[in-house]
């Protein structure tokens, strides 16, 4: 199998990877045949996945802009993939010129990319961190040098949650970051669940199945188990709903009926 330029060396591109399989839905091109292949299996079961990360980056771009107006200028995005269109230090920069926002990701890949995307850009950084070890999150270099904890900071987990298994303890892991932010910041949470799914719970659990398959698990949590991560900080309205429903900014009776999958909010810590 030929090896990319663009693919960072020591990676394994006979493995797939989600970040990649997440870019091959949102069309992007930094994908391999494998991870292609693994996403086309997915879609065998649920074959509108991508409506489903295309709503998920929607909701993500207009939470980026309710935080901005709500006078947060730092973003904290963790699991953040590799770069697309729309990201969040796009959408936050044309909505407040000197935002700051620092991505985190343990794909080799996506943090390649992205720092290939950000060179020259002092306002936006990534560090290569998992979600599961929160410490070295928030003592990377990176962080300090960027953002400011003793300021209101929107931490964005957007479809990042559900592929962290119970046994791993994601709920620690947000209670963690949450205790390191100001009074003020805000929770960006989007994450997969059977609920809403235009599908029986048997035929989606084959998409459920290709992700064990590649050893990155898709936990589907209940909405009850979903708002257990907003422990700490107070919804803010319309609360925890499908994320074609959070301040939405069209009609959404035209919808694809995938976009309501799983559920989106946004909480407040006091």
């Amino acid at each position: 199998m030929e090896r990319p330029a663009w693919a960072p060396q020591g990676i394994d591109i006979s493995v797939p990877s989600v970040s990649r399989i997440y870019d091959y839905y949102l069309g992007g091109s930094h994908n391999f045949e494998v991870d292609r292949e693994a996403a086309r299996e997915a879609m065998r079961f649920m074959p509108g996945l991508p409506k489903v990360m295309q709503a998920n980056r929607a909701f993500m771009r207009r939470a980026v802009r309710f935080a901005v107006d709500e006078g947060i200028t730092q973003f904290l995005d963790i699991g953040s993939g590799i770069p697309t269109f729309g990201n969040v230090h796009e959408v936050a920069h044309a909505a407040s010129p000197g935002a700051r926002v620092l991505y985190v990701d343990h794909d080799p890949v996506a943090v390649a990319h992205s720092r290939a995307v950000l060179e020259g850009n002092d306002q936006a950084a990534i560090t290569a961190a998992d979600l599961r070890k929160p410490q070295d999150i928030l003592c990377a270099p990176e962080l300090n040098q960027l953002l400011d904890l003793s300021r209101p900071v929107a931490l964005l987990l957007v479809a990042v949650l559900h592929f962290v298994e119970d046994q791993d303890d994601p709920r620690a892991a947000v209670a963690e970051l949450r205790d390191a932010l100001a009074p003020g910041s805000l929770l960006v949470l989007t994450h997969a669940s059977y609920e809403g799914i235009p599908l029986s719970e048997e035929e989606a659990g084959g998409t459920v199945g290709v992700y064990r398959n590649i050893k990155n698990p898709l936990v589907m949590r209940s909405r009850e188990e979903v708002a257990g991560f907003f422990d700490g900080f107070t919804m803010v309205e319309p609360g925890l709903v499908s994320m074609p429903l959070w301040r939405p900014e069209n009609d959404t009776d035209q919808e694809d009926p995938y976009a309501f999958s799983g559920f989106a909010g946004v909480g407040r810590k006091a």
